[in-house]
Formats: C-alpha cells, sequence, structure tokens
C-alpha cells in the first residue's frame, strides 16, 4: 500500500485526466505506474466524433487502449489542416490527418513524421447533381464548389483534381458546406461538392437521388489519412506511441471482424449514429478503406505512392519543396516492426 499522500494525489490527477477523457484512469493509477508506455494521449481528428470512427468512440465499451496503457482523448476538429494546427499548438499528441495537410505543413518547414497509414484506399470525390452536366474535372471551371471546410482534405483533394485538369483555385468558387452536408448542393447554392466515399453513402441514403461522381482515386491514388506527430513527441514518446498504434490497429482489427456490433455501439457513441443501416454501410466502407490494395498489414506504408503523391502535390504548385517522404514516414512503432 503507498502511503496515503502519495495515494491520494495519484488519484486526484487520475479523477482530473477522466475529466477529459474516454476512458477513466483511476482504475489503473496504481496498477501501471512501472509501465513505461503508460500515459494518456490526446488525438486530434479531422472530425467531430461521427460513425466512420467508431473504432474510437467505443473505448468506454471495449477498452482497447485501455488495455496497452493508454489513456486515450479524442479532440474533435474541422478538417486534416485543423489536426495538424493542434498538434502544432501542442494541444494534442498525434494528428489524424489527410496527406495533403501533412505535405503542406512539411513545405512550411514543420518537423512532422508520420508513424501509421490509416486509409490507404482514397476515399475523396466531387459531386455533382446530373442536372450540372458536370462530368469531368475541367467541367468544374467557373463552378461554386463546397467543401467540409478550408482546412480539410475535402479541399486539398479538390485542388489535386483541378491542377490535373490545368484549373486552380481561382478559376472555381470555394464554399464551406461542412461535413456530410449536401443540402446546399439539392438547394443549388453549389454546383458541386467535394466529399467522401461515406459522405455520399449517407447523401444518397437521404434522398440525394441522381449525381455524377468523380473519384480523386482516378487522378490521383494516395492514402486518405495518416497518424502524424511532431518530431520532439516521436523523439520523447515512442514507448507510448507504440502502445497507442498496438491499441488502435486492434480497434481497426476489431471493426473489420465485427461490424454488426460496431454498428450497435455507433447508435450510442456516434453523434451522427441514429440510425443502425447507415452506421452499417458507413463502417463498411471505412473498413475497406483501412486494408491495403497490396494486401500490406495495417497501418503499412507504401513509400513508392506516398513519394509519387508529394512529387504530384509539388508538380501541381501545391507546395513549393521537395519532400523525401522516407525522411519523414517511420514505420518503426508499427506494432511487429
Amino acid at each position: 500500500m503507498l502511503p496515503s499522500p502519495t495515494r491520494r494525489a495519484l488519484l486526484t490527477a487520475a479523477a482530473g485526466l477522466a475529466a477529459t477523457s474516454l476512458v477513466p484512469m483511476a482504475a489503473r493509477a496504481q496498477s501501471k505506474q512501472a509501465d513505461p508506455a503508460t500515459g494518456t494521449v490526446t488525438l486530434a481528428g479531422w472530425s467531430k466524433p461521427i460513425s466512420e470512427i467508431t473504432n474510437l468512440l467505443v473505448e468506454p465499451d471495449k477498452g482497447f487502449f485501455k488495455a496497452q496503457g493508454v489513456n486515450l482523448v479524442y479532440l474533435p476538429g474541422a478538417g486534416g489542416g485543423d489536426a495538424i494546427r493542434n498538434i502544432l499548438s501542442g494541444q494534442a499528441d498525434v494528428a489524424f490527418t489527410d496527406p495533403g495537410s501533412f505535405f503542406m505543413a512539411l513545405d512550411k518547414g514543420e518537423k512532422l513524421r508520420a508513424i501509421y497509414d490509416i486509409y490507404p484506399q482514397n476515399v475523396f470525390n466531387v459531386v455533382s447533381l446530373k442536372s450540372a452536366n458536370i462530368t469531368r474535372p475541367a467541367d468544374l471551371k467557373g463552378k461554386r464548389i463546397g467543401v467540409y471546410s478550408l482546412a480539410s482534405g475535402t479541399r486539398q483533394n479538390l485542388l489535386v483534381m483541378l491542377h490535373q485538369a490545368g484549373l486552380t483555385e481561382a478559376d472555381v468558387e470555394i464554399v464551406v458546406t461542412g461535413v456530410l452536408n449536401f443540402a446546399p448542393l439539392l438547394q443549388g447554392q453549389v454546383d458541386a461538392t467535394a466529399a467522401t466515399d461515406t459522405g455520399l453513402l449517407v447523401g444518397r441514403r437521404r434522398g440525394l437521388g441522381e449525381v455524377n461522381v468523380m473519384e480523386v482515386r482516378d487522378t490521383l491514388n494516395v492514402s486518405s489519412d495518416l497518424f502524424v506527430v511532431r518530431e520532439s513527441v516521436y523523439q520523447q514518446k515512442q514507448p507510448l506511441l507504440r502502445a497507442f498504434l498496438k491499441a488502435y490497429r486492434d480497434s481497426a482489427t476489431w471493426m473489420i471482424a465485427q461490424p454488426e456490433e460496431a454498428a450497435t455501439l455507433a447508435g450510442k457513441r456516434a453523434i451522427d449514429g441514429t440510425d443502425r443501416s447507415i452506421n452499417l454501410d458507413v463502417i463498411r466502407l471505412r473498413n475497406a478503406a483501412s486494408i491495403s490494395p497490396a494486401g500490406r498489414p495495417l497501418g503499412a506504408f507504401d513509400l513508392d505512392l506516398l513519394q509519387k503523391a508529394a512529387d504530384a502535390y509539388r508538380a501541381l504548385g501545391l507546395i513549393q519543396h521537395p519532400i523525401d517522404v522516407a525522411a519523414v514516414v517511420d514505420a518503426s512503432l508499427l506494432p511487429g516492426a
């Protein structure tokens, strides 16, 4: 038994962490003290707690992170750029962000490192009503186009599509419409909207109707999201980050194996989880995006493809400096590495 002042101090600290965490800490306050991987990881998300990240939201139910000694805190955001800003400001340890936001931060001189490939398949698209007759990227010239936010992967991927067609951001009018929001498209406030596969699925289930869809993967098939950390965090917290990645992979493996259970729990944990059948469809799409087409383990990088993407961003003028992807991507913290 610890001396009572020490014990009280530990329990008080644990209670303070629990107030902002997905997982209460008090039960582990004593048992995990000697474990170097024990600690809090604040994950800066690109979104609010929505159904496609159910594997993170079910931590109070499943305890994947607790099992690895990790106290998970989820910090909502409004786009991948927002997630990057939250780690740069020190508000979070890990960013859930898109490669474009990662590349753009590196281009500005930020010291960052990617440590896990969350979705190795590109899930972004640009959607328009059939009546708009937008069937190829060149047709977007002069059009109003919705994005989730100016700091989101929808905007970054839209820029890739525009540049591939010889257009720039100045050739269109970008309108912030929010996440999973096709109402501005239906109401004629925008001519097209940049979205994701899950956003399009939800829109269709809610009466979007017949639309034309241009897939960004047809232009540049690069990973949709990565876990990114500041170089200083990488150097200082490797045992904790390794435990975090093990827990995340376990949670992703569970959601792939148990989509029905995940869909049910999303109804309790996700802000958009009111329709279980939609939850299930969204979860299945996100599961598919988590799996590498080349059969690599969950989280493993395709360095050649990421380098091709970084080179494409520079060739298109989205970044100004060359990026050596091998120098800013590290797979050594992956489970089994």
